[in-house]
């Protein structure tokens, strides 16, 4: 085993092989399998995930993977890469930390930022953040600093109470702050929006279809579209994803999608003008397979996936040209609509970025509630 990295007892040692992966995927369920907020994800699953397998982060550039040992026990992990295409596309030159876990001593985790550190100096990186969602993912992002108790919804980040101060303890300063809004299927404040949608829809002529997951690669170019066009190019952190991040995008969605869920606006000329991504929760399925599929997790997967409640909003788009023409109002009451004839009781909206202004006053206009904060990290180095 080769130390990367030591300071008395604590190692900092690169994942190389299938013994270290696991260690690496294994310290969540360790360090949380006392926190009921907290939902194992299927270990077969997670792996292929932290290694890049259906996800775009090999794509994106160079990464690698840590873990800390002290006492011949892994304690800490975390991912480090690069995102080239960001970097290149907005002229900056930045580092990125994903995947953190830590025991709570600021030795183990300073010995892993100065690895990553001088892992990202020595490829000419200025700045690093974190953590962030691995490249073109909408999941794990920031840290959690308040809330621990509401239970976490699929592809959404938990972690424990003290993680911010040990990154500020290393020096690490506020990058941003991302929320989660809530909602409930009584929420009476959108029910006004009912006969308002029809009217602007009829004023500005547009229209909303399910999204056809039989026909989703057609679907999936008339999203790609709307990105573009709708995509602030004031974001340094976003990009509008490539036809290989599409296709992944779309790899993903179907085996998990309710089309009920998902819409896609388009105008007279049937040229698309909105869309939005939302979720069944499957963390309501995941927490009662405890992280395996087999042997009995299948039943229990095909027992509980038809009584999810609750749904998670990823993400909205729409159109400058139609971005006060009612897209947004029209597939927020669609959603709402369909939810409650389903039966869905909560919906989350998350994460949303604090400088996203108009979405964070789309959801607080219709009575989203904001219960949960996210924090991301930035440090010179």
């Amino acid at each position: 085993m080769k130390y990367l990295n030591s300071n008395d007892n604590i190692k900092v040692v690169k994942v190389n092989n299938k013994g270290l992966l696991n260690d690496f995927v294994e310290l969540s369920y360790v360090l949380y399998k006392n926190d009921k907020a907290w939902v194992p994800p299927l270990k077969t699953d997670y792996k292929k995930y932290v290694v890049g397998e259906d996800n775009y982060l090999n794509q994106s550039g160079p990464n690698e993977r840590i873990v800390a040992i002290k006492d011949n026990k892994v304690v800490g992990r975390l991912l480090v890469g690069i995102n080239e295409h960001l970097n290149e596309n907005k002229n900056i030159k930045e580092g990125y930390i994903s995947l953190f876990e830590c025991i709570d001593n600021k030795d183990v985790s300073n010995q892993m930022f100065e690895y990553v550190v001088k892992w990202l100096q020595d490829r000419g990186m200025k700045k690093i953040k974190g953590p962030l969602s691995l490249p073109g993912g909408d999941d794990n992002r920031g840290l959690l600093l308040d809330n621990f108790t509401d239970p976490t919804l699929i592809m959404n980040t938990y972690n424990k109470p003290y993680y911010p101060n040990l990154f500020t303890e290393y020096g690490f300063q506020k990058y941003e702050d991302v929320y989660a809004y809530k909602s409930t299927s009584d929420n009476k404040n959108i029910d006004r929006y009912k006969d308002i949608v029809p009217y602007a829809m009829e004023r500005y002529k547009f229209n909303l279809k399910r999204i056809d997951l039989q026909n989703i690669a057609n679907e999936m170019k008339d999203v790609k579209i709307i990105i573009e066009k709708a995509m602030p190019t004031e974001w340094l952190d976003f990009i509008p994803p490539n036809d290989e991040e599409m296709d992944l995008i779309a790899k993903q969605l179907i085996p998990y999608a309710d089309p009920d869920l998902i819409y896609i606006a388009r105008n007279e000329d049937n040229e698309p003008v909105g869309f939005n991504i939302a979720l069944p929760n499957y963390n309501e399925v995941l927490s009662k397979m405890k992280g395996r599929l087999f042997p009995f997790g299948i039943f229990k997967f095909l027992y509980y996936k038809n009584k999810i409640k609750s749904i998670r909003f990823f993400v909205l788009f729409v159109v400058p040209e139609y971005q006060k023409k009612g897209v947004s109002s029209a597939i927020y009451w669609h959603i709402y609509k369909a939810a409650v004839e389903k039966g869905y009781k909560f919906v989350e909206g998350s994460t949303i970025w604090d400088y996203n202004t108009t979405m964070k006053l789309d959801i607080e206009k219709y009575g989203g509630e904001k219960y949960k904060t996210y924090r991301i990290y930035i440090k010179d180095i």
